[in-house]
């Protein structure tokens, strides 16, 4: 029993240390988009706030969707680094079950389990909420992004995604700002 809570304690430590939003309690199941249409969200968001992720260490977000194959969605995400260099990383998107094309399942790796990638709110033109959460016995890894056609969003509409996310549960004083200045993020658009 000792060495299961060592190994238990160990794995918590790892995942709080690599600066995911591990938060006690199972994952809330928040409503998602009705009539998600795929092919509406295909284009460029930018990201605008995120719930901080160990995979992600940059600025000046962006997700880049495209049809890839009947129901898989190729993505391609990209950051710019403190050091000028920019960094990108190519996926795919499939939906789990077809009566819920709001819930998609994105993985980047062939050898890794996909991750929940779920569209709580998006008009298609202007801002896409995504939710994602994974149960780890009494705790959970949420990840949450605010996305945007252009760089910035007005202040009424992030207060509304707000409001979704904080309705589910998350505690959205955690989200930070992805800075998007032009000037500073011009290397992501040479």
């Amino acid at each position: 029993m000792k060495a299961m809570q060592v190994i238990s304690l160990t794995v918590l430590s790892v995942l709080a240390a690599s600066a995911q939003r591990l938060t006690f309690g199972r994952c809330p199941k928040p409503a998602v988009q009705v009539n998600f249409d795929a092919s509406r969200y295909i284009g460029k968001w930018y990201e605008i706030q995120k719930l901080p992720t160990a995979f992600q260490k940059g600025e000046c977000g962006t997700a880049t969707y495209s049809a890839k194959s009947p129901g898989v969605i190729r993505v391609f995400n990209q950051e710019l680094l403190d050091d000028g260099t920019v960094n990108g990383i190519v996926g795919s998107a499939k939906v789990k079950n077809p009566a819920e094309p709001a819930k998609l399942e994105v993985s980047f790796f062939e050898d890794s389990p996909p991750g929940p990638y779920w569209v709580l709110s998006t008009d298609y033109e202007g801002h896409s909420l995504v939710y994602g959460c994974t149960d780890f016995g009494l705790f959970r890894m949420e990840f949450a992004w605010i996305l945007g056609r252009e760089p910035t969003l007005p202040e009424e509409t992030i207060e509304e995604l707000h409001s979704i996310l904080y309705s589910a549960g998350v505690n959205v004083d955690k989200l930070v700002p992805t800075n998007q200045d032009l000037t500073y993020c011009s290397p992501m658009n040479q």
